[in-house]
């Protein structure tokens, strides 16, 4: 076996770790349904988006590479291959919450005018009917392209590559369709008196730039522990700090869009997302939602020296990620709490085993295939990136 073909086999006590804070995070939620049941499952349904959008974030940065033709990052393309095994965990709690406890969508238990389309579109049945087809829609596609990314490094034949290719072309357009709706469906209708014709690209904008960041995490960390150390290089940190910076901008021209709008036109139906948001200390924490999500990355990243560092590219990784969870925070609690912040114990230790959990399913997968696809034709042109 070639020393590309090594498999990484992560440390004990780090699993055990990892393992001990998802059970912190599970004892939070038990606690938290006997504490405030509403808001445990608001909590639960915040952290299953986040990680089912952690999941798509990989499928979807692999299948970009393909559908673009791509090759400088095919050197570290099992990192978002091995985020996907997030994508079920996700998929998971989010049923959860849909099928014990619908109540935290105020539409279940009051219903639109009969026959009008907000009465269709949100009804139960037909809402779980969606559900399931977003989930074995992405699924089929990410299964697709990681089975065909692995049969590569057995027979090395060019046709996985180009069979990929043809499915990213349709993934990314079935993607784009399918999760705006999804979000539409598991945030927005969380107010459904309340539309944006944006939101589905909104949070798109959010899933792809912390999808980025926690690449350059873990790029970062599996280079430093070795299993990628001969493989990444400064080119590689690079292109994904330009990455960062660029939809970290594309983010905030969606926020700004969508609230300059909403302000400028100050019609009762549209405002009333915002004015719940404006009050007491959730106006304190939508400025910041902005400052960690695109004005601190934004002034950082600008100089060249910047997104070539691994420090200060790392930060900026954990800033766009901690403005992540904030923005979920603001888009998903405050209509479940009627704008009232407590002590966010229960979020923060849920939000901890989460992030745990993350890690688990990321270490399960990548540990199982070679930490490089070892016959993908573009190899070569990843590994000498720029050099």
């Amino acid at each position: 076996m070639s020393q590309l073909e090594f498999t990484y086999q992560p440390p004990r006590a780090l699993v055990q770790t990892l393992a001990a804070l998802v059970g912190l995070g599970v004892l939070t939620w038990v606690a938290g349904l006997f504490v405030d049941p509403q808001r445990a499952w608001g909590v639960l349904l915040m952290v299953s988006f986040w990680l089912l959008s952690m999941g798509l974030a990989g499928s979807l940065f692999v299948g970009l590479q393909y559908a673009c033709g791509a090759g400088w990052a095919v050197a570290f393309r099992r990192i978002p291959e091995a985020m996907t095994a997030a994508f079920p965990l996700g998929a998971a709690g989010l049923m959860m919450v849909f099928l014990f406890h619908p109540e935290i969508f105020p539409w279940v238990t009051h219903h639109g005018k009969a026959g009008s389309f907000h009465a269709i579109w949100l009804n139960r049945p037909f809402f779980l009917a969606r559900a399931i087809g977003y989930f074995v829609i992405w699924f089929v596609f990410s299964a697709v392209l990681i089975r065909n990314s692995q049969r590569q490094d057995v027979d090395g034949d060019m046709r996985h590559t180009r069979r990929n290719i043809r499915a990213s072309m349709a993934y990314m357009v079935v993607f784009s369709f399918t999760f705006a709706l999804a979000s539409i469906d598991w945030v927005m209708s969380l107010q459904p008196e309340w539309v944006s014709t944006i939101f589905g690209m909104y949070h798109m904008s959010g899933l792809f730039v912390s999808g980025v960041a926690m690449i350059i995490l873990l790029m970062l960390w599996l280079k430093r522990s070795r299993p990628l150390c001969d493989f990444v290089n400064d080119e590689h940190l690079h292109d994904l700090g330009k990455l960062l910076f660029a939809f970290s901008t594309f983010w905030m021209y969606l926020y700004f869009s969508q609230y300059m709008l909403i302000w400028y036109s100050n019609m009762t139906e549209e405002t009333v997302y915002f004015i719940l948001r404006h009050e007491g200390v959730l106006k304190s924490m939508f400025l910041l939602n902005f400052i960690l999500n695109w004005a601190v990355p934004f002034t950082i990243l600008l100089p060249i020296p910047s997104k070539r560092s691994p420090r200060v590219i790392a930060s900026m990784a954990v800033c766009v990620l901690a403005g992540r969870w904030l923005d979920l925070y603001m888009g998903i609690m405050p209509p479940i709490t009627n704008g009232h912040v407590a002590a966010p114990w229960m979020e923060f230790g849920m939000m901890v085993g989460a992030m745990a959990l993350f890690v688990l399913a990321f270490l399960a997968w990548f540990r199982r295939a070679p930490q490089t696809p070892v016959r993908d034709p573009l190899l070569a042109q990843s590994l000498s990136y720029h050099s």
